[in-house]
């Protein structure tokens, strides 16, 4: 790991004014160092989620600093965020957000239909990072056509297909059973191991938050523990390598 990534200080988000008033964040402290994977958790309304849209560009603090390889988020405009979001920024969510009517490859070059890449190029990133999470071959296939573990996967090479730094994954195994949210873990952590993606997480579940190199739990709006995981787990084969049969995931 080399040195720090991201950097919030002071950070806090207020939504509504008056009585209706809501402090999401107050004041939050964090650093990410480039290639780590860290866990975020905590309760429904604990600011994991809000912390994750700031660090994420979806969103922007309503005071303290954001920095991103040294340059103030905070300070950006729309366009500029943007911009960040689709140089830097992968995202996988809870719902797979696929596109249904169309196939995983074409589900895969949304990204870089938005940079505006050629077809040629769209088709050879977008074939080598469905071969990434082992799904080469099932390029034509629709959602559909697709178990959950399968979709996810086709999610997550679209999120890593742009090449970015950071990969910011929501609840990533919420819909899946434990075997395919163990082999979506492990696809995980080869992306962060073998690629040096820093993965950022938000889970609630324990065993997910185990394959992280560190913790980190919101309450109330604060940082209330961040620490490396003591026990994490220890990899397994790995899975993303191998080729997916139509009977797996």
């Amino acid at each position: 790991m080399s040195g720090v990534l991201i950097r919030l200080r002071g950070v806090t988000k207020v939504y509504g004014a008056g009585q209706a008033e809501l402090l999401a964040l107050k004041g939050i402290d964090l650093d990410i160092k480039a290639g780590e994977f860290v866990a975020i958790m905590g309760p429904s309304g604990s600011g994991k989620s809000t912390a994750m849209n700031i660090l994420g560009c979806l969103d922007t603090p309503s005071a303290g600093q954001y920095l991103f390889q040294g340059a103030h988020v905070e300070a950006l405009s729309r366009d500029q965020r943007a911009r960040l979001r689709r140089r830097y920024l992968g995202f996988v969510f809870q719902g797979f957000n696929l596109l249904a009517r169309t196939s995983a490859q074409e589900n895969v070059e949304l990204p870089l239909l938005y940079r505006g890449e050629s077809a040629a190029t769209r088709r050879s990133a977008s074939a080598r990072a469905l071969q990434s999470v082992g799904l080469g071959g099932w390029e034509h296939h629709t959602p559909a056509e697709l178990s959950g573990g399968q979709q996810q996967r086709v999610a997550i090479a679209r999120a890593i297909v742009t090449e970015p730094a950071v990969l910011l994954a929501d609840e990533p195994t919420g819909n899946l059973d434990s075997q395919r949210s163990q082999e979506i873990m492990e696809l995980l952590r080869g992306l962060n191991t073998d690629h040096g993606i820093t993965v950022l997480m938000v889970t609630h579940e324990p065993d997910m938050a185990a394959y992280a190199h560190r913790m980190v739990r919101f309450v109330d709006g604060r940082i209330d523990d961040d620490a490396p995981n003591p026990h994490q787990t220890v990899p397994s084969a790995s899975l993303a390598a191998m080729p997916v049969s139509a009977g797996r995931l």
